[in-house]
């Protein structure tokens, strides 16, 4: 309507702007809604390696990271999406997966392990990387210090590399008896070379020979440890990598069949009939890297992140085991563990 000669009369062109305002008003806050959300959904790759799907400890781990981000405000399936893979401890499959995430393009990646994190660093530097449980960040390139990795990087390693020195001396503690040590390891792994180097030091300032079991060598660790428990007097350290933590049980088997005082470097190998373990809390590791996580996405750079060490170590002893294999453990041994198992 308009008022011509003190009248009102209808105009269209009046009534068609208003109609078209509407409609653009109308169109413009129906789709507010949809664009908020699509802004607001973030995206999280997970790398699982060294687990499968039905795995507990993985299981575990990733509940924990989920369960955190949870309470953090982050929701999977509402503000985030988490995309996860699972790599059984395959080399191969670790390097397929790595790159399925980096070109998914997500807002952050989530993985575990040394050879995970150095395929994923090769791939990008520009997506923000948070890890757990890597031995020797700095020296194995993932950053430029402990306080302030730089780039695109930062998380929570496993734990210092004298370790290896550490389970040459709580398996001695044990069963003094031991004279021989063979360690299982994986020359891929620069972690795994830190532990050893180690463990060679230990072993000689302790008077033990080590003997080593390369599993990325190795055709049959069956026929190694064979060869090994002719002789007396032999334990064994078995070092946490994507092959050994895959195949632990298999592993664990085997030093009961030869009866092998084995200690290993997580809790999650006493808990599946390994005799000792001694090493962090990897699954408190996950709580921490969906804390970092969090940071990230609202902001903070990676790289500025300090990685962070383990601040508590636990000393893990399974009696079933110790009992098959015929040992007898220490009373003061036991009552420092900070776990028994039954």
């Amino acid at each position: 309507m308009a008022m011509q000669n003190g009248s009102w009369v209808y105009d269209a062109r009046v009534t068609m702007k208003r109609r078209e305002f509407v409609k653009l008003t109308v169109g413009a806050a129906l789709s507010w809604p949809v664009t908020a959300s699509a802004q607001s959904l973030k995206r999280i790759g997970v790398l699982m390696s060294n687990y499968s799907p039905n795995d507990q400890e993985g299981m575990a781990s990733a509940k924990a990271f989920a369960d955190t981000l949870n309470e953090l405000g982050w929701r999977d399936g509402s503000n985030l999406r988490l995309e996860t893979r699972w790599d059984h401890g395959d080399p191969a499959l670790t390097k397929t997966s790595a790159a399925e995430l980096v070109s998914s393009k997500p807002d952050l990646i989530v993985a575990a392990a040394n050879p995970a994190v150095a395929e994923l660093r090769r791939l990008t530097d520009t997506i923000p990387i948070v890890f757990t449980r890597v031995v020797d960040p700095i020296g194995n390139g993932f950053g430029a210090s402990l306080a302030r990795p730089g780039r695109n990087i930062t998380g929570f390693q496993a734990s210092d590399a004298s370790l290896g020195s550490k389970w040459v001396e709580v398996l001695r503690e044990l069963d003094p008896a031991i004279q021989r040590i063979a360690v299982v390891y994986g020359s891929d792994s620069g972690g795994n070379i830190a532990f050893l180097q180690t463990a060679e030091a230990g072993a000689k300032s302790a008077g033990v020979a080590l003997t080593l079991v390369d599993v990325r060598k190795s055709t049959s660790l069956d026929e190694a440890l064979s060869s090994f428990a002719k002789e007396p007097k032999g334990g064994m350290i078995v070092v946490p990598h994507p092959w050994t933590t895959s195949n632990r049980k298999a592993i664990i088997a085997l030093a009961e069949r030869h009866k092998l005082p084995a200690v290993y470097g997580y809790r999650f190998f006493a808990a599946d009939g390994g005799l000792m373990s001694y090493g962090p809390d990897q699954v408190d590791q996950w709580r921490g890297a969906a804390r970092y996580a969090n940071r990230i996405l609202k902001g903070e750079q990676a790289g500025e992140l300090p990685i962070q060490a383990p601040t508590k170590y636990e000393l893990v002893i399974n009696l079933k085991t110790a009992k098959a294999i015929g040992l007898n453990i220490p009373a003061q041994f036991s009552i420092r563990a900070d776990e028994v198992i039954e």
